[in-house]
């Protein structure tokens, strides 16, 4: 299970005063959470923050934490969404006490509805939704309620018993809480408790042709669980009476909700709908592209439950709505990822060099640790031959003063292996650079150097006998725009079109032939990597999770 911080010591949340509150006072017994998704898409980095402080909030004070689906509408619900739910919180390292679903509570609900109809608390509306919005009023004027407000109590048992038994059209009636029209909360104007709607169910099949809205099923549902402090994100602040209304009519346990601050990334969008255009659109190859903020997508490109674990605490829990920087994300990442990851060597844009003085057909290797970070981390061996290819890019006809990679004339020493000394070039066709003819210092060998040169470059290569071939997938920010929220027009206008950038023959060392999907990668002056799920054993995929340094910045 995953570690959040329990030190007393360090300052407390205002919902951590609260609960220590009511658990000193005895207002409680023992603390009960649950994380309530609705199961019509997949998790995004937004839910991360919810799951941590549910599951953390029991991990600190005892108790436990339920997992209830809120599957009361069938129409966008699927069973693949809440198997990917499971899945996600899991992977963050937290385990629920019960799974549970508003489904599991439909005939208590059912039965609820009839306890109002019978106190004069609901009635059933014949009004079209266009009615019922006109005479909802505004907030600064009272609404006036339809017609159909003061039908007796038996007229709307009835008529609500045969909604329940299919006897009307879809759309035709609803049943709505009879409270207060003139309300400045807009909420507490009769809102709708009940629809029509002949669906499908994922679990209940075609026993219910009416399902509950979420005001009605979500407090009621926390009563049922007897949840204690039911933590919700502050757009529900204007729910929370008619939260507390429904407990108090229906004479439920006391469950209380509490609201704090959503989790808001800069050049990321935090919206289940929007992030479903982007997959039906085929903006993207589906709800786990690497690039997109989903908690699966996040973790097919690389991302760590301790980085994003970390984000959470970094940011804290507040009452005020604010963005953050998705460089604070991209940091925890980069520093969890150095002290994990596995070192190796990839050329991405190679360059052939001949060791003239190398013997041809002769064969050394070197071992170098797999990460400097992790004693414990191990070595491997990297096979060294005449024949090696670097970067394109560490090599200049005429490089500038100050530059410490190769050149006619200049040195460097090759990562774990010699120096070498570029002595001639060898042009192509088109005049560019073809192959390096060099010569290395057979004293300079890493590890037991006698030569007595010093040089400032180090650089990667690969043995060309030895190397395999892989793909390498450069992901980069989905989005252009740092804050999508204010920005005109369809959002979909500024997706970045250079957020994936595919390298089809990339060369690698070959021990990387044996990397796992649980391994991260730390390809060497380059950035941290993957292997991705989809890759095929016969030409290995990675998909880049970050770079080694913030470029985005330059970039933009």
């Amino acid at each position: 299970m995953s570690e959040l911080p329990t030190n007393k010591e360090t300052p407390i949340n205002f919902i951590e005063e609260i609960i220590e509150a009511d658990l000193e006072s005895g207002k409680y017994k023992s603390l009960i959470t649950r994380f309530p998704p609705e199961p019509n898409g997949y998790l995004h980095i937004g839910h991360a923050k919810s799951i941590c402080l549910n599951f953390g909030l029991t991990q600190k004070y005892g108790g436990k934490t339920n997992l209830r689906f809120d599957d009361t509408n069938p129409s966008k619900e699927e069973l693949e969404y809440v198997d990917s739910i499971k899945a996600d919180i899991k992977w963050l390292g937290f385990d629920w006490a019960e799974e549970l679903y508003a489904s599991d509570y439909f005939d208590q609900l059912y039965q609820f509805a009839h306890a109002l109809i019978k106190k004069g608390l609901a009635y059933v509306d014949d009004s079209t939704a266009e009615e019922i919005a006109a005479t909802k009023g505004t907030p600064t004027e009272p609404g006036t309620g339809t017609i159909y407000r003061n039908r007796s109590i038996e007229e709307n048992e009835a008529l609500f018993t045969k909604m329940k038994n299919g006897e009307f059209a879809e759309g035709s009636k609803t049943l709505r809480a009879k409270i207060d029209m003139a309300s400045p909360n807009m909420h507490m104007r009769d809102p709708m408790l009940y629809r029509i709607k002949f669906d499908h169910h994922h679990r209940t099949g075609d026993k219910w042709c009416i399902y509950p809205m979420y005001d009605f099923a979500h407090g009621q549902s926390d009563a049922i669980e007897n949840i204690t402090h039911s933590v919700c994100t502050l757009e529900f602040i204007p729910h929370r009476e008619l939260y507390d209304w429904f407990i108090k009519e229906l004479d439920l346990f006391p469950s209380k909700q509490y609201e704090f601050a959503r989790l808001n990334l800069t050049y990321t969008i935090m919206s289940k709908r929007k992030l479903l255009e982007l997959v039906k659109g085929n903006y993207v190859t589906g709800w786990d592209d690497p690039r997109m903020p989903t908690i699966s997508g996040m973790r097919r490109r690389g991302f760590t439950p301790h980085s994003i674990i970390e984000l959470c605490n970094r940011v804290g829990v507040s009452k005020r709505d604010s963005l953050i920087d998705v460089s604070l994300l991209e940091f925890c990442l980069r520093e969890d990822l150095n002290n994990i990851a596995t070192r190796r060597m990839v050329i991405f844009n190679p360059l052939k060099v001949v060791i003239t003085n190398w013997e041809d057909g002769v064969e050394d290797e070197f071992i170098a640790e797999n990460n400097p970070e992790d004693e414990n981390s191990g070595t491997r061996s990297i096979p060294f031959s005449r024949e090696i290819y670097i970067e394109a890019d560490d090599f200049m006809e005429a490089p500038p003063k100050n530059y410490f990679r190769l050149g006619i004339g200049l040195s460097v020493r090759l990562k774990s292996a010699y120096i070498i000394t570029c002595n001639e070039v060898v042009m192509d066709e088109n005049g560019k650079p073809k192959e390096l003819h060099c010569t290395y210092i057979k004293e300079s060998r890493s590890g037991s150097d006698t030569s007595g040169i010093k040089v400032k470059g180090t650089i990667h290569w690969v043995s060309i006998k030895h190397a395999i071939s892989v793909q390498i997938n450069e992901y980069e920010r989905l989005f252009n725009s740092e804050n999508l929220a204010t920005e005109e027009g369809d959002f979909k206008d500024y997706i970045n079109p250079n957020s994936l950038t595919v390298i089809t023959n990339a060369l690698a060392e070959p021990s990387l032939a044996n990397a796992t999907l649980s391994n991260r990668y730390q390809f060497i002056r380059k950035g941290y990597y993957c292997l991705d799920k989809e890759s095929p054993k016969d030409k290995l995929i990675f998909n880049r999770t970050i770079s080694l340094k913030d470029t985005w910045a330059k970039k933009s």
